[in-house]
């Protein structure tokens, strides 16, 4: 006698209407349990749908090109009654072919490769772990997966640096004989907008963890030993076995001691993006890439801005003529650049946020509507009990690691922001790779870089990547240089915009490329073409022939 049993599509992600683009089976197929029955795809991957048990099927409901959602019906399934599963009820929502779901007894379950952080570099070693057949469990304390990159950071930065940039272009073009009148901006719908990008992407990965069944575990976790650790959840705690262990914690944004944090119109990079309110005066207290990133937005949107700067020069990483044609636009736009000033003192106010700076000329006090502190950020490697698992961690909460991103346990290896500068996901992405990659016996691999590209996304933007002018000098290396202002370049000023420069440096020796920094619009991309020049060893005639 057969039973027959519905097949529907599981929770597949905050996701509705995803597209079949395969179907693997017919009517009268006979299957196992974990054949593929369709294929799906979503935002970030194709993902096949698995049978749970094996049988016959007696009717296909869906074709290529269907929109399924969850709890939509694939197929029936005949099968004999003598099968093992008959006691289940007969309509069935199966498990994807990558499961998030814990197993059971989690308070005492054993993995091969635990990833503590889910961030850019996180994920990405525990999927490439899950690809070359490890048993992986990832641990987030947040109730999303993607760390600050995608909840509260690259993500949601770039998405309203590209507003600002529609804004400024759109007012600029006036100049040009096309006026579009004043923008209106609904802040409300604009944050709903960027929240919206942020729920799509990390939805997408959720699915990708399933797809390769990386289960998830939201919940801090903290080292009890060299091989086991706590995870404490809103249930209650479980603790996991492994044999190995990623860690990928990131960092914070760093707070100022006697600063007013707790005063809502004082905020850090997270609240800056929250985009609650455009205040009237705006003080951003740093003036390196996060800072003046913020600044762009918040100026487009209506602020005036101010920004203060412990050090001589902006993005103090970069070199200065490279700065220099975003220094001199901003500073036409902005209300203030304060270099060589110093923040004494905060003090929240009814009417406002009281500031006093301590310049070369003395003190002098100014009041703010909002301020945004962006001095920098700190690992958070001295917040998971790292001791307990005898890992070597400095003063400041970074994690020593070697070229295989090893620590000084040999079975836990740190990526990311918590292994040091510079803090940035495409690193994480890299490292995690190498990471995954060494555990699963691939002993050959390292991370070495030639160069780490970096990009402040401002108007106009900033890019550079290898050895900066200002190094080569302080490192004696004898160098040339080629440089080229954009007020010469046809593309440039048909986009309206002189203010661009490229430069490179070359060895004097060998004539290979070892440095180069671009400033003017989309200039991130563009170093993309010298980041691959450095790698492959191009010299100048290399890079004239092409």
């Amino acid at each position: 006698m057969a039973e027959i049993k519905q097949i529907l599509v599981p929770d597949i992600g905050e996701f509705d209407d995803i597209e079949i683009i395969e179907v693997l089976v017919a009517v009268g197929d006979e299957i196992d349990a974990e054949s593929s029955l369709i294929t799906l795809e979503s935002d970030k991957a194709a993902m096949e749908i698995p049978s749970p048990f094996a049988g016959t099927v007696s009717e296909l409901n869906v074709k290529v090109g269907d929109k399924i959602s969850k709890g939509s019906l694939i197929l029936s399934l005949s099968m004999t009654t003598d099968n093992d599963t008959t006691s289940q009820d007969s309509t069935e929502s199966i498990a994807p072919a990558a499961s998030q779901a814990t197993e059971p007894s989690a308070a005492d379950q054993h993995v091969d490769i635990l990833v503590l952080g889910s961030g850019p570099g996180g994920y990405t070693a525990a999927f490439r772990a899950a690809d070359l057949g490890k048993k992986v469990i990832l641990v987030e304390r947040h109730a999303r997966i993607g760390g600050v990159c995608l909840n509260v950071g690259c993500i949601p930065s770039k998405a309203l640096l590209h507003s600002a940039q529609v804004i400024n272009d759109s007012q600029e073009m006036a100049d040009h004989g096309i006026d579009f009148g004043t923008p209106k901006v609904d802040i409300r719908k604009l944050a709903d907008w960027k929240e919206q990008i942020v729920d799509r992407l990390t939805g997408g990965l959720a699915t990708l963890a399933k797809q390769r069944k990386v289960a998830i575990i939201q919940g801090e976790g903290k080292f009890d030993s060299a091989n086991t650790m706590t995870i404490a959840t809103t249930e209650g705690t479980q603790t996991i076995h492994f044999d190995h262990c990623i860690v990928a914690v990131g960092s914070r944004s760093f707070k100022i001691p006697g600063f007013p944090f707790e005063d809502p119109r004082v905020w850090d990079s997270t609240d800056a993006l929250e985009l609650r309110e455009i205040p009237q005066r705006l003080l951003i207290v740093g003036g390196g890439i996060i800072g003046l990133e913020m600044a762009t937005v918040y100026d487009a949107l209506g602020s005036k801005i101010t920004i203060v700067e412990h050090g001589g020069a902006l993005i103090q990483g970069a070199d200065k003529d490279i700065v220099r044609p975003l220094q001199r636009r901003i500073s036409k736009r902005y209300e203030n650049i304060l270099l060589n000033t110093k923040v004494t003192a905060m003090v929240a106010e009814k009417r406002g946020i009281q500031v006093t700076f301590e310049t070369k000329k003395g003190s002098e006090t100014d009041l703010f509507d909002a301020v945004l502190v962006s001095v920098g950020r700190t690992p958070n490697g001295l917040l998971i009990d790292a001791q307990k698992a005898g890992i070597a961690v400095d003063e400041h909460g970074f994690i020593a690691i070697d070229k295989q991103m090893r620590t000084n346990v040999p079975h836990i290896f740190a990526i990311g922001d918590v292994v040091g500068q510079p803090m940035l996901a495409h690193k994480a992405t890299h490292e995690a790779k190498v990471a995954a990659e060494v555990i699963c016996g691939n002993d050959k691999v390292t991370f070495d870089p030639l160069t780490i590209p970096s990009v402040a996304y401002t108007d106009p933007e900033i890019a550079w990547m290898g050895i900066t002018e200002t190094e080569a000098k302080a490192q004696g290396i004898e160098y040339e240089k080629g440089a080229f202002p954009w007020a010469a370049s046809g593309r440039s000023l048909s986009i309206g915009r002189d203010d661009g420069l490229t430069k490179a440096l070359f060895d004097k020796s060998s004539g290979r490329l070892i440095g180069a920094g671009i400033v003017g619009p989309n200039a991130g991309e563009l170093i993309a073409e010298a980041v691959l020049a450095l790698e492959m060893g191009a010299d100048a005639e290399d890079m004239s022939l092409t």
